[in-house]
């Protein structure tokens, strides 16, 4: 009720606005009434000797009229010409300016010209604009205060309510249109509208109270570009509690790149195709029309987009009526959307085909993609789990979604897997289509997870947003989170929130919170710079893992319903962090528990880092132990200390589960609250023979080390009866064993000696964790001179599970989810180390497999393991086989092949071919922007291109640097892939030299790579040779 209430508050039509309107349309300057307004009235008649004057007057009045046309052609001739210099030499507006902008002013056929600009409201130029603006900056500085328009965030004193948003998309130039009418609510007297515009070009601005009262005068308004804001200074202030609406008309390019209303292409039956899609979050939607863009701002969208009838065009909500014109295009008037913030606004332009399905509760969900690939069924699986899903959240969290429709549309370009946009979710293409007949599990499940993460964003982040970017953890952390819970759901047997979230999530994410350049989940934002360093590892997957962690504690039927009351409360609305915290506490005191919730987790996420809890029998008393704990750090030669805390520094609430166990049985789980730096707990059960085990199937975010003793009694343990300990476990004793030895808390033994047992291991979770631990310590000594020790002591290790499992047949008609999924991803698993590391079995049968498929043109390689063979195929074979990959990358059309062997490419010995590949990668027509980055990191990865990849890496900053710097993730991906396994001094001097000498961006990321090489370097001082010691010594037993 209260939202249709919302719905018809719409500013009144005013005589006033009706005349301000046809001066806008027309070009013309509106006239106030005032004196000049009677200047224009009938004067009395003129006697005989005055007409005589003005004869000659106007004589004279008309010579200087002529002289001054014939100066202004010339002038104007001149302009014409330097525009065009300045157009060719540019091609796009100047960032920030009121310019001319090339092609925007091109309209539909009979639509007119562009709206000229009213003299008294057209946006200032020139010196005299300038002077005005540093004459009032110096005002504010007088005062010692920024001006409104120099803050980093916007001042709060105007509050829209409702925008309006008409478009023109002009495909054939990449131009579009707009008028935006914004009606905003004063909160505090100002004579300055303060809202977010970016690189566009602002043709008029009108504001006009809500009343009858008529318009504000327009003393001028300019463009701030330090800020990306648009100044509209008024000549008096508006008056508190008063609705006004202000009236931007804009144009802008469609840009060429990847962020704002940006454009994509595709080839279908041999011709290239465009699209423009939009991607706003987090601070792009000012690229795309003037918006407060702050996700406080929460307002209604009514939006029209005008496009050639070739087109369609997509929004939040779904067509309300469309209105066709004569001369071939077509304008969509589109629903009017709830409150909600502008980052998830979205729109798109294209002539894509789709497939629908409904839901129980009649939500209409589409997909959209090419042509060819609807027609293939590309998109059926994504459909049909998008349907359950949705489902399966409405009865999760017991609120209704939202929105009449759901559309899913496919992208061949796009900066990110996806972006939840509420009611019209993008995603690239590899995330979202599927061939059932040439895609393998991993390919599935990436897909699958992709778009669970998407759907749970439509209630954490779309119907209830964080406050402010410092939270976006609250739904990243959220959304990563229920992509393990959302997967069961589809996928009961594949156990994803209990297994696999430790290897994918946890241990992935306590890798760079070792860091001491890390930094608290919760961290302090400003400006909109800041913004783009929160959407990080840390955001996604510390914050799923705290979420695990705080479910866990508190009971996951008591976390639910805390979830279903915190999602009640604040829709349509903003929540902080604190919000979550209380309404998390009211469900424990419903089900009678007494926790303070925001206690416990400010610890966690104000921060930075994890703590390592230490367990050390007593040697005095009987049944007593000693917890200790301390931050965790990779390199203690950087370990911070935080002085306001003094010696309490970094100390957590943890919530230590333990058992005790011995060869044959484990107890049940005790839950210890550990809370200083080092306290005594009895363990009554504690045997002389017995082991202990902290953070029991590794629900808490902690690595967990023991006395020596301890350490070799689960060993043994593990070699004489491994299934007593859970597969949790295993796979957390595995991960942490390799991470405390890397950081110097245990010796380099211990964790080989741990994975010595896996050749009785059946489960695929504990061999994923081996193989994701012992990948960093190979590339720590893959260029080593006695690498061969370690290849040989991992072959070992694998021989006997990998004759045992053999390899998988061919299974094209074979349904691509098949129960076995564990058994076939630990053969994938054990294939997969085999090939690494040089089974000469493996090596043979993949080159077979590769062979077969070049002569016969028939691909027969069995899905799950083709990138497998793919990439071992090009390391042994010929150049031939390189050719023969990259022919077939350019040949296919289905997503999921084409992304793995361009990745196959990077794996040749021959560093011409790698050079060539770096080379071709930064041309968009052959290699995705988006899929360059992960061209250059794997041959990064590969021994054979490491130094070829970092000296592309820096010959090419800037080209980087300008394509990925605004995008999240790219370039803090882009830095850690190419840096993270340099390991020599002379890597280290390289990138320290770099980075004194690059220009812009990325800050953090040097900083954490840095972090990562000395550690590195490090590792090989302190601990290379200790290791190869004990490595020498075992083979040879």
């Amino acid at each position: 009720m209260a939202l249709e209430e919302k719905r018809e508050k719409r500013p009144p039509v005013t005589p006033m606005m009706i005349e301000e309107e046809a001066a806008l349309r027309n070009g013309s300057r509106g006239l106030p009434p005032g004196p000049w307004a009677e200047a224009t009235g009938p004067r009395p008649r003129t006697t005989e000797r005055h007409i005589a004057v003005h004869k000659r007057l106007v004589l004279g009045f008309a010579v200087s009229i002529l002289a001054l046309l014939a100066v202004t052609m010339i002038a104007v001739m001149l302009s014409v010409r330097f525009e065009e210099c300045g157009t060719a030499a540019d091609g796009s507006p100047r960032a920030g300016g009121n310019g001319s902008l090339p092609g925007a002013a091109r309209q539909p056929p009979g639509a007119g010209q562009p709206p000229g600009r009213p003299e008294e409201e057209e946006a200032t130029q020139g010196g005299e604009a300038a002077a005005e603006e540093e004459e009032e900056e110096e005002e504010w500085q007088r005062r010692r205060e920024l001006p409104p328009w120099a803050r980093p965030r916007l001042p709060r004193h105007l509050r829209p309510l409702h925008y309006n948003l008409m478009l023109s998309a002009f495909m054939e130039n990449f131009t579009f249109s707009g008028e935006v009418n914004v009606q905003l609510e004063v909160r505090n007297a100002s004579r300055y509208i303060v809202l977010h515009a970016h690189r566009m070009h602002i043709e008029a601005v009108r504001v006009a109270e809500d009343k009858l009262a008529g318009g504000v005068r327009v003393a001028r308004s300019f463009l701030y570009p330090q800020t990306q804001v648009f100044v509209v200074v008024l000549n008096r202030s508006l008056e508190v509690q008063r609705s006004y609406n202000l009236k931007i008309i804009f144009n802008a390019l469609i840009e060429n790149e990847l962020l704002g209303f940006f454009r994509s292409s595709y080839v279908l039956h041999g011709e290239r195709r465009f699209l423009g899609v939009t991607q706003f979050s987090p601070t792009h939607a000012r690229k795309a029309f003037p918006c407060f863009d702050e996700p406080i701002y929460k307002a209604t969208f009514k939006i029209s987009i005008k496009h050639q009838a070739t087109y369609l065009s997509l929004s939040n909500m779904p067509v309300e009526t469309s209105v066709f014109e004569e001369d071939g295009w077509v304008t969509d008037h589109f629903s009017q959307t709830p409150l909600m913030s502008t980052y998830y606004l979205a729109w798109a332009v294209c002539n894509f085909t789709y497939r629908e399905t409904v839901t129980k509760s009649g939500v209409v969900v589409r997909l959209y993609a090419r042509p060819d690939a609807i027609r293939r069924g590309s998109g059926d699986y994504a459909l049909n789990i998008t349907r359950r899903l949705i489902e399966f959240y409405e009865d999760y969290f017991k609120v209704p979604y939202s929105l009449p429709k759901l559309d899913l549309l496919a992208v061949p370009k796009h900066p990110y897997a996806a972006m939840e946009n509420w009611g019209l979710s993008v995603f690239v293409e590899q995330r979202i289509l599927l061939d059932p007949s040439i895609s393998s599990i991993s390919y599935l499940l990436d897909v699958t997870m992709v778009i669970v993460h998407e759907l749970c964003h439509q209630w954490f982040g779309d119907l209830v947003t964080p406050v402010w970017w410092e939270d976006v953890w609250l739904k990243e952390g959220f959304a990563h989170y229920f992509e393990f819970v959302g997967t069961d759901y589809l996928y009961p047997g594949w156990n994803m929130e209990k297994q696999r979230f430790l290897t994918d999530v946890l241990h992935e994410v306590m890798l760079l919170d070792g860091l001491a350049s890390s930094h608290p989940v919760s961290q302090e934002v400003q400006q909109a710079t800041d913004i783009d360093r929160v959407f990080d590892w840390i955001a996604y997957k510390k914050g799923a893992a705290l979420i695990r962690m705080l479910a866990n504690f508190m009971g996951h039927s008591v976390f639910q319903m805390g979830l279903q009351d915190y999602l009640t409360i604040h829709k349509y609305g903003n929540a902080a962090r604190n919000d979550l915290w209380n309404t998390l506490s009211k469900a424990l005191k419903k089900v009678g528990k007494s926790v303070n919730i925001q206690e416990v987790m400010d610890q966690w996420t104000l921060q930075m880092g994890y703590p390592v809890i230490t367990i050390l029998g007593n040697e005095t008393t009987d049944n007593v132990i000693v917890i200790t704990q301390e931050r965790f750090v990779y390199n203690s030669d950087t370990k911070p200390k935080d002085s306001a805390l003094g010696d309490n520094s970094y100390l957590w609430q943890i919530p230590l589960t333990i058992a005790v166990g011995n060869t044959s049985h484990i107890s049940s789980e005790a839950i210890i609250w550990v809370s200083n730096k080092s306290e005594h707990h009895r363990i009554p059960a504690l045997e002389e023979a017995g082991w202990l085990l902290g953070n029991i199937n590794q629900t808490g975010y902690f690595r967990v080390n023991y006395d020596t003793r301890n350490w070799r009694l689960l060993i043994n343990q593990l070699t004489r009866n491994h299934e007593v300990i859970s597969v949790s476990n295993r796979a957390g004793l595995i991960d942490d064993a390799f991470n405390l030895a890397r950081a110097g808390y245990l010796p380099q033994n211990i964790p080989l000696e741990i994975i010595r047992y896996l050749s009785e291991e059946k489960d695929f979770l504990p061999w994923h964790a081996a193989s994701r631990a012992l990948y960093p310590l190979d590339k720590l000594l893959d260029r080593t001179e006695h690498y061969n020790i370690f290849n040989e002591y991992i072959l070992r290790q694998v021989a006997t599970m990998y004759l045992k499992l053999g390899w998988p047949t061919n299974n094209l008609n074979k349904s691509l989810v098949q129960a076995s999924y564990q058994h076939e991803e630990l053969r994938r698993e054990v294939i997969m180390l085999a090939c690494s590391f040089g089974n000469k079995h493996c090596h043979q049968q993949a080159a077979t497999l590769i062979s077969d498929w070049i002569s016969s043109n028939r691909n027969r390689i069995p899905l799950n393991v083709r990138d497998i063979v793919y990439c071992t195929g090009v390391s042994l074979m010929d150049e031939d086989v390189w050719e023969f990959i990259w022919m077939k990358f350019h040949s296919t059309t289905a997503v999921s092949e084409k992304k793995i062997l361009l990745e196959a490419l990077t794996c040749s010995d021959d560093r011409n071919l790698l050079n060539r590949l770096l080379n071709l990668s930064l041309n968009s027509e052959v290699v995705l922007d988006q899929d360059a980055i992960d061209v250059i990191i794997h041959v990064a990865r590969n021994p054979h291109g490491r130094d070829l990849a970092w000296k592309f890496f820096r010959e090419k900053w800037k080209i980087l640097n300008a394509r990925y710097g605004e995008a999240l993730f790219m370039n803090s991906k882009l830095v850690s892939g190419v840096t993270e396994f340099l390991n020599t001094e002379t890597e280290l001097r390289e990138l320290k030299n770099f980075i004194k000498s690059y220009e812009g961006g990325a800050a953090a990321s040097f900083s954490r790579a840095v972090e990562t090489v000395e550690a590195n370097v490090r590792w090989q001082k302190l601990y290379k040779e200790e290791l190869f010691q004990w490595l020498r010594k075992s083979l040879t037993h």
